[in-house]
């Protein structure tokens, strides 16, 4: 573990963590395991939290909330959740009074997140939120003031962030293997072929760059090391039947970084597509697949191969362990409310450029 930590800190995965009270450490550090209620019982959190909580070792299922009576008694029964803990969005601001459970994770449309994440901070929880952590920079920050108001800490679902392959590029980059960075191209899509999801919703936070393209920009910052400065942007749909009134189901983006790399990211629910690329001036390194759930594959010059292997959901019992342990031990956290608000304050970028066609720059 100390090892670990010592590769997060020296290749900059670890952000500045917020200050516990004594009373918050304390109750912290009584329990070895921490509860966590998953706020929304769609597929991520079905299919992928669920089954990883199972995994995990710092923390466990301990509640739900959700809108739909059939999905509560579903769980109760599947996973033996006490219906003391099981919430719905009504009732949901009486966990304050539960004991059972530490952390709250939002799994909700992205135009929910601010409301949740909010609430279950001033009920004295922790907060996990997944990604897009909101719809605009303001709502993130409000995220992140409630969270300091109310000393719990605030982490982002950037599973790939604690995921074995993702920390080795990150490594070797940092370590210069193929010199100053100078290009990175970074590509992540998939054909949705639903028409009624949030994310064909503008209003629920719908659109993809708001999705897969966090994963694009994830891409291009932690390969650089940098935050961009400017960049263009170009945005095109399809099935104008589907992604209308502004929804973007294709978003392409050029960014320029302060040492004065490049980079080109790509992104749509029209096309599969998935991988890193990254140019250095002694060499090269890729990984493909890029973001997905595992088989990630990696090379690099001088005949470096990256492949940890690993079963479906790993990535996110790493991730939840990892915040566990920062909250449990007072340690800071690896993707931090900081982080996801960088995302989002370059997604509007992205945005405001392909609707002017002109260059914005980013302070």
């Amino acid at each position: 573990m100390a090892s670990r930590r010592f590769f997060l800190q020296q290749s900059g995965l670890i952000a500045s963590s917020l200050a516990f009270s004594p009373l918050a450490i304390a109750q912290s550090q009584k329990k070895e395991r921490l509860g966590v209620a998953l706020v929304g019982l769609g597929y991520y959190s079905t299919d992928l939290l669920a089954p990883a909580l199972q995994q995990t070792k710092n923390c466990y299922l301990a509640g739900i909330v959700t809108g739909t009576p059939s999905k509560a008694e579903t769980w109760i029964k599947k996973y033996n959740i006490p219906e003391k803990n099981v919430y719905n969005y009504e009732n949901f601001d009486k966990i304050a009074n539960n004991p059972d459970i530490d952390v709250v994770y939002v799994v909700l449309p992205p135009s929910m997140h601010r409301e949740y994440v909010v609430r279950a901070a001033k009920a004295g929880k922790h907060v996990w939120v997944e990604k897009p952590m909101a719809v605009t920079e303001k709502e993130c920050q409000a995220m992140i003031d409630a969270c300091k108001q109310n000393k719990r800490l605030l982490a982002v679902g950037y599973r790939l962030q604690h995921e074995p392959n993702t920390q080795e590029y990150i490594k070797f980059l940092r370590e210069g293997k193929i010199g100053k960075i100078k290009m990175v191209s970074c590509s992540a899509g998939y054909y949705d072929a639903r028409t009624n999801h949030w994310k064909q919703k503008k209003e629920m936070g719908g659109g993809v760059m708001y999705d897969m393209g966090v994963y694009v920009l994830q891409g291009a910052r932690l390969a650089t090391g940098e935050e961009p400065i400017s960049l263009t942007a170009q945005q095109y749909t399809t099935r104008l039947d589907v992604y209308k009134d502004g929804l973007d189901e294709t978003t392409m983006a050029q960014l320029v970084f302060p040492s004065g790399a490049r980079a080109a990211v790509q992104t749509s629910y029209g096309m599969n597509m998935n991988f890193l690329h990254v140019t250095g001036e002694k060499g090269f390194l890729k990984m493909e697949p890029y973001s997905a759930y595992n088989g990630q594959n990696g090379e690099a010059s001088g005949g470096v191969k990256i492949q940890h292997p690993y079963e479906v959901p790993r990535q996110q019992a790493l991730q939840m362990d990892d915040d566990a342990n920062a909250i449990m031990n007072n340690k800071p956290l690896i993707a931090p409310g900081e982080e996801g608000l960088r995302d989002i304050r370059i997604v509007e970028a992205i945005y405001r450029a392909a609707k002017s066609g002109q260059s914005v720059k980013l302070t």
